[in-house]
């Protein structure tokens, strides 16, 4: 059963992945858009040579080019699809289908993460080769946290994410209600600055919100200054939980509601 599992997943994801790589152009543009964080890392090592924040600008130049590369790995835009989905008709034949909709907006996410793996790598060799005093290993030990944490990132995000794309089963502006979240992700999260930089109580109420969770805490990990990383794991598997809870819950009331709109 597991076997014939995997195999399906696969083959969903392999033909994703074929059709990513038709618009590889494309998902360039999209990975180039998330270039904030490499401006943001301009103005922090500006800011940081007067010496007040405790970081010294390669200090920056190393958090916010980790930022930018985990953010290759988990962004998320299940809520515009489902939103399409909802809007123009192309949910009703998906629920026809003996699965549900949400491993093919998976199936998508990762055949596109595979795509921009290219990318990256000659972004990173581009980036070092620009700042080589930037360079550092984090370990093997340290790489591999990193890599778990930033699977189970990606995998809370989504989950956040889709559930507020289930409220496109009563509103067609699902992604407005995104974008405010998206606002709290900005500032929460540690795009816009390293939440080292913060005050003590303020850090302290922020990692009781799954925000960190998604950006600081997996960069944090891939610099090697995360000494315990496995109880802050467990809160993230917490808040994991938590979402997908949430999202059944949303998808069942939803989809009854959609039913009885005639879909």
């Amino acid at each position: 059963m597991l076997r014939r599992f995997w195999r399906k997943a696969w083959a969903i994801v392999s033909v994703n992945h074929a059709l990513m790589n038709e618009y590889r152009a494309e998902i360039v543009l999209w990975a180039l858009s998330g270039l904030l964080p490499l401006v943001l890392m301009g103005v922090w090592m500006n800011v940081s040579r007067g010496g007040q924040f405790g970081m010294q600008p390669v200090d920056f130049a190393r958090y916010f080019f980790a930022v930018f590369v985990i953010g290759q790995f988990t962004t998320v835009w299940v809520v515009w699809e489902f939103e399409g989905d909802v809007v123009e008709g192309r949910l009703s034949p998906l629920l026809l289908q003996p699965i549900d909709p949400v491993v093919r907006y998976l199936g998508m996410h990762v055949g596109e993460r595979i795509t921009r793996v290219v990318f990256i790598v000659l972004f990173c060799a581009v980036f070092f080769g620009l700042y080589p005093g930037a360079v550092w290993w984090p370990g093997w030990a340290n790489l591999g946290t990193a890599m778990i944490v930033v699977a189970l990132a990606f995998a809370m995000r989504f989950a956040m994410q889709y559930t507020v794309a289930l409220v496109g089963f009563w509103t067609e502006r699902a992604s407005a209600i995104e974008s405010l979240t998206f606002l709290c992700f900005m500032f929460l999260a540690g795009r816009i600055a390293p939440l080292a930089v913060y005050p003590e109580g303020l850090r302290r109420v922020l990692w009781w919100t799954p925000f960190p969770y998604i950006v600081d805490f997996p960069v944090t990990i891939l610099l090697g200054h995360e000494a315990d990383p496995w109880p802050k794991a467990a809160v993230m598997l917490g808040w994991l939980a938590f979402f997908i809870l949430l999202n059944r819950i949303t998808w069942r009331r939803g989809l009854r509601h959609y039913s009885a709109m005639g879909a």
